[in-house]
């Protein structure tokens, strides 16, 4: 009995001592994971993010509008005279230089009119010459009978006097004494009448009614030369002779259209833009344009860009100034016109997929030091993978490509392929 016991014991000891254990070896290996578990969770909480740098790219193409050629000076050809269209020198389509004659019209009856107004001008001037004339020799003959006149004056004073002294020396009677003085009297009235007269015809202006008649004949005659020269109708500037609308033997009025030239060595070029596109061009001095499927391409001083858009079309007119002396450039032509430069398309952009929408605003993260920031950015026109960026971002900076939407402003963060520490 004594040696069973002793057996049991030493069993029960074994037991014991294996519960233990195994008591001790469950603990130390709940332990572990326990500690595991807590390094993990904390890992969980700082989000794994890819990032690239902010860079420059082409975003696309300069924005482009079709224009029209236009000539820069159109003028009428218009007819100051009227009359039968006797010849026609020009044909559609010539170039013509200013006051080359274009269209003639009959002007047998302006010549005439001229003849007339020639031989009554000439009549004027044969008047008024004569009447010079008669004027100077009535002149010369009145200063002839003056100095007569005087002469006979002189005489008859002296006489008189003679005659007094005669008569205090009793040599002449009374009788005598007056009829020395009356002669000397009538001979000093005579003159002085005759220098009146003479006065007057050199103060009379004689001639001034024949010089106003031959004038209006001068006059006349070079208003119907004038006129006679508008039976030549001249080109009023050099250019394309575009219509002619006229047949030889037809009639035409004053104020008739007989041609259309345009002047070609400098045009315009005019489109229509919408306000966005107006923004695009406003504060710029000159635009690139260019001739589809040609090869023409130069830049053009901007003429004109309207302030206000125009009520019926809805747009700003924008005009460029073309100098065209080869001439390359042709009315009706289509153009294209650049509204920005090659080198303003390259800009700041982000990928698309990167971009953050919420509540219709636009927001991408960036990576400062091991935290992200919110930015909220404003954007700008789009190409398949890439978006211009107006503000909010700068070039270089670490841009958040991949996690993004799970991320907060100020958000500690861990790059990808690098563990928390």
């Amino acid at each position: 009995m004594k040696g069973k016991r002793q057996h049991s014991l030493r069993n029960g000891a074994k037991m014991a001592a294996a519960v233990v254990l195994s008591v001790a070896i469950v603990s130390g290996c709940s332990a572990a994971p326990k500690q595991e578990t807590a390094r993990s969770a904390e890992e969980q909480t700082v989000k794994t993010v890819k990032v690239q740098p902010i860079t420059k790219q082409k975003i696309g193409e300069p924005p482009e509008q079709v224009a029209d050629v236009v000539p820069a000076v159109q003028l009428d050809v218009i007819a100051k005279a009227g009359g039968e269209v006797t010849e026609i020198l020009k044909k559609r389509g010539d170039y013509v230089e200013e006051g080359e004659v274009i269209v003639r019209l009959d002007k047998t009856d302006m010549m005439l009119q001229k003849r007339k107004a020639e031989l009554q001008l000439q009549s004027s001037l044969d008047a008024l010459e004569k009447a010079r004339q008669d004027l100077a020799n009535s002149k010369t003959e009145m200063a002839n009978s003056v100095k007569k006149m005087e002469q006979a004056l002189a005489e008859a004073t002296k006489a008189y006097n003679k005659a007094r002294n005669d008569y205090d020396q009793g040599l002449l009677t009374k009788a005598q004494l007056d009829q020395a003085e009356t002669q000397w009297k009538n001979l000093t009235m005579d003159l002085e009448l005759l220098k009146q007269k003479q006065r007057t015809l050199e103060t009379t202006d004689a001639l001034s009614q024949l010089e106003t008649q031959a004038e209006l004949a001068r006059v006349t005659l070079q208003e119907l030369e004038r006129n006679l020269s508008n039976f030549d109708i001249k080109a009023p500037t050099s250019g394309v002779l575009t219509e002619l609308p006229v047949t030889e033997g037809m009639t035409v009025q004053p104020g008739f259209k007989i041609g259309h030239i345009q002047k070609l060595d400098k045009v315009v070029i005019k489109a229509q833009l919408t306000e966005e596109s107006a923004k695009l061009v406003r504060g710029k001095k000159e635009l690139t344009y260019y001739v589809p499927d040609g090869n023409i391409k130069a830049k053009a001083p901007i003429k004109y860009l309207s302030d206000v858009v125009d009520a019926q079309s809805k747009s700003y007119d924008l005009e460029l100034e073309v100098a065209n002396n080869d001439l390359a450039l042709k009315p009706v032509m289509k153009v294209q016109v650049q509204l920005g430069e090659e080198e303003e398309q390259i800009v700041v952009t982000v990928p698309t997929l990167s971009i953050v929408r919420e509540e219709g605003e636009a927001y991408v993260f960036v990576l400062v030091g091991d935290t992200v920031e919110k930015r909220k950015v404003e954007l700008g026109r789009l190409n398949e993978l890439n978006q211009e960026v107006l503000s909010g971002v700068k070039e270089g900076e670490q841009l958040v490509v991949s996690g993004q939407h799970q991320l907060k402003d100020k958000e500690k963060v861990q790059l990808a392929g690098i563990s928390a520490e």
